[in-house]
């Protein structure tokens, strides 16, 4: 059985990802928290990290973190197992060491002290704040995004915060500060700040007054057939209360122990945060689940003085996902919806950053901008039912792909996330362009003919020349038009990944141009 570790400041957490992310996840962990002993079980990443809570609520691939308590072997019960000593045995195995669960909820209380200091606003002007500024901007009235809903479903419990809690310390720091928490609560509501408002304010020490809990589990497998999600909670609350003297209060915890129970593995925890870290503070309109569009971004490897594009931006998500972390690179969004392009001004602006985010209306199969122009595309091509009737997208998807080519640099890098139709067909249309490529080099070379690849084009990260480039009118060539039987290619595929987006998947395909 592992246990909970704390080694010093060495503290053993888990996140949970969405399928397909637990490898965006396991890199960002190594990369950014240098993580420890790091593994993945499906759907959940396990690690142990010395990093402020702080900085580990901001993680970009995770939906959410927990502090680990317990992991051990799956519970082998059968239907034929008398229930009584079947619920001994799953109440065994799951408490097992009682200071171990002790040890973890003075860790978690500490962790949530931390959170509520580091967290707070700072004040900007007299009688304002920096959250009572993203609050304003988030509550101002917007129209509905054409985006596609594709989140995953994620259960937002609504916490609030007891007033019999002792916190006399923590209002000797900042002056009424159980009373301005309420209000951050219902802010986290709005603006979905999930790495900013903790589960509970609380002190470094347990407090008298027994400790209110829930349970919230979840079975798969062949336990499912013996215990409901309930039952199994029951057995654990009933424990906990007789072993520790907790009290149980369904509406209104001061913490709450998730466990996941399957036949592969047996999960607990509890939640360092009331929202997902998936709600991204600085995102008003939502489109594209930020966990993906981070990943789209992250794969694109983009480098100081990069030029990158979304031809089909929607509201910019991928983009701001980009820009939050590349300071030093500019940032093209395009799209022939005038509604996409106000909300995702919106966003832009939301997200503060104008500077470094240019958009402007035009449609992707007529790219503004002169050959091999920017470094990076990024681009979440629309798909589902809603689009269905309005673009047929398998139809457009060469010339699309023809005028993304055309505007990337050799040595650029594209990165797309297709709907698993439109991924076979962007295979079958790269496999034929290179098969009928390498027919007509054989060809060439057969006659006596040598070809000279073409010199590679210039990056062109000038952003004024860009500027000048997005505000004209190009005419699109007639002989770009591109259809299945002539589409070429020089695009080399790199990897892809299959990802969740809810009720359906995703591929994210990534690719280099080279030369022909």
């Amino acid at each position: 059985m592992a246990e909970s570790k704390n080694d010093g400041n060495l503290i053993r957490y888990y996140c949970t990802a969405g399928k397909g992310m637990e490898l965006f996840l396991l890199e960002e962990l190594k990369k950014n928290l240098a993580a420890e002993d790091v593994y993945q079980i499906p759907g959940k990443v396990i690690f142990s990290s010395t990093a402020d809570v702080n900085r580990l609520c901001q993680l970009k691939a995770a939906e959410r973190i927990f502090l680990f308590l317990k992991q051990d072997h799956p519970v082998s019960i059968t239907a034929k197992t008398n229930p009584a000593k079947a619920a001994s045995a799953l109440q065994s195995r799951l408490l097992g060491d009682i200071e171990q669960w002790t040890s973890a909820v003075r860790t978690w209380t500490r962790l949530q002290r931390e959170m509520v200091y580091r967290s707070y606003p700072v004040t900007l002007s007299k009688g304002s704040t920096r959250e009572d500024s993203v609050v304003q901007k988030r509550n101002e009235p917007s129209g509905t995004g054409k985006k596609r809903k594709r989140d995953d479903d994620v259960d937002e419990e609504k916490w609030t915060f007891p007033p019999q809690e002792n916190t006399s310390g923590i209002r000797n720091r900042h002056n009424t500060l159980t009373d301005q928490s309420k209000d951050d609560a219902k802010k986290a509501n709005t603006s979905g700040e999930a790495s900013q408002i903790p589960m509970r304010l609380s002190t470094t020490q347990l407090p008298s007054a027994p400790i209110s809990f829930r349970i919230n589990c979840k079975c798969s497998g062949s336990l499912s057939r013996c215990f409901t999600p309930q039952e199994v909670s029951k057995v654990i609350g009933v424990g906990l209360s007789r072993h520790l003297g907790w009290k149980t209060d369904l509406k209104n915890p001061q913490l709450e122990v998730n466990i996941h129970l399957s036949d592969d593995h047996c999960l607990m925890g509890i939640p360092l945060s009331r929202l997902p870290l998936a709600n991204r503070c600085y995102i008003k309109n939502t489109g594209l689940r930020s966990t993906i569009a981070w990943a789209i971004a992250s794969l694109a490897q983009i480098q100081p003085g990069f030029c990158v594009l979304d031809p089909m931006c929607g509201v910019g998500t991928i983009l701001i996902e980009a820009a939050q972390e590349h300071t030093d690179a500019l940032f093209l969004g395009m799209d022939i919806d005038d509604g996409q392009i106000q909300r995702a001004n919106e966003n832009i602006e939301f997200a503060e950053v104008e500077n470094r985010i240019h958009l402007t209306k035009a449609s992707s199969m007529m790219i503004p901008l002169s050959d091999g122009r920017v470094d990076v595309i990024v681009c979440d091509l629309p798909f589902g039912r809603k689009f269905g009737n309005k673009v047929d997208m398998a139809a457009k998807l060469p010339l699309i792909l023809t005028e993304m080519e055309r505007v990337l640099c050799v040595g650029g890098t594209l990165v797309l996330l297709l709907s698993p139709q439109l991924s076979c067909l962007l295979k079958k249309l790269l496999e034929k362009s290179h098969t009928e490529t390498s027919s007509n080099n054989d060809s060439k070379s057969q006659a006596g003919l040598q070809s000279y690849p073409p010199p590679p084009l210039p990056a062109g990260r000038v952003t004024l020349k860009i500027d000048q480039e997005i505000h004209s009118s190009p005419i699109q060539d007639p002989g770009r038009q591109t259809d299945l039987h002539t589409f070429h290619s020089s695009l080399k595929h790199q990897e892809s990944f299959r990802v969740s987006l809810g009720l359906i998947d995703g591929i994210i395909h990534k690719y280099v141009k080279t030369i022909i």
